[in-house]
């Protein structure tokens, strides 16, 4: 388990690394960087740079885990990617059942994989477990239908890089959005009036809001202000946990 600068959770645990672009989300991966920059710096995790690869041996890290945590899994891969077996995910998900006390967090762009998977009934689905899928633009919305359709208890969306307007978002079923602005050295903008949509969809829905970053090259100085507020709403955790 690892640390993170990540807002919306609280440490990272990647059983898997690496992974490959699908769609515009993907330009400026933000993983492929970091895992090239620890490649270099000679650490044997990322030995394979950002090819897909597993690590059956971190599957045993949770279990070391004592107080509560809010885990995002696989932050640098996708856990739906088609290269991972399913058995290896069947794991994961034992390992998550096993430690209650702890909320973990998957996010995938492959809700296609997520839904099979699902629909087959490979997945036990541990109350624990937040299922979420990125939804940068209007192209991907299908990714929330697919989403839907399954049997995670806690359901959430990730619009960042938000790259387009998102209207008319079916809500239904999605307990939490997190919208966030692109960043890094060539970010895509990312316009105000897209935000107040989102949000004001999400409280029309009752679903929870978190807006991020702004972003931009500079995204600390561009904050996450939205009208002179801070929207950070998450899932009630003691709601996930009873």
């Amino acid at each position: 388990m690892a640390s993170t600068k990540i807002e919306w959770t609280e440490m990272t645990w990647n059983p898997v690394t690496g992974c490959d672009k699908l769609s515009s989300g993907c330009k400026h991966c933000y993983a492929e960087i970091m895992a090239y920059r620890l490649q270099s710096m000679g650490q044997e995790k990322y030995k394979n740079g950002f090819d897909l690869t597993l690590h059956p041996e971190a599957l045993n890290e949770p279990y070391k885990w004592k107080k509560s945590k809010v885990v995002f899994v696989n932050s640098m891969s996708d856990l739906f990617h088609k290269d991972v077996p399913v058995k290896f995910i069947q794991q994961i998900f034992r390992v998550i059942k096993d430690n209650p006390h702890h909320v973990f967090q998957v996010l995938t762009k492959r809700s296609d994989v997520l839904k099979y998977y699902d629909s087959e009934g490979w997945l036990d689905w541990p109350h624990n477990l937040w299922m979420g899928v990125t939804v940068e633009n209007k192209d991907v919305t299908h990714r929330i239908d697919n989403l839907r359709n399954t049997g995670a208890r806690v359901k959430f969306l990730s619009c960042e890089p938000l790259l387009s307007p998102l209207h008319n978002m079916n809500l239904e079923s999605i307990d939490w959005v997190i919208v966030g602005g692109e960043s890094g050295r060539t970010p895509r903008p990312i316009k105000e009036e897209w935000v107040i949509d989102i949000k004001e969809q999400c409280q029309n829905s009752g679903t929870a809001f978190y807006f991020k970053q702004w972003g931009g090259t500079n995204k600390k100085k561009a904050g996450s202000e939205l009208n002179g507020k801070y929207y950070k709403e998450v899932p009630h955790i003691k709601y996930v946990l009873s």
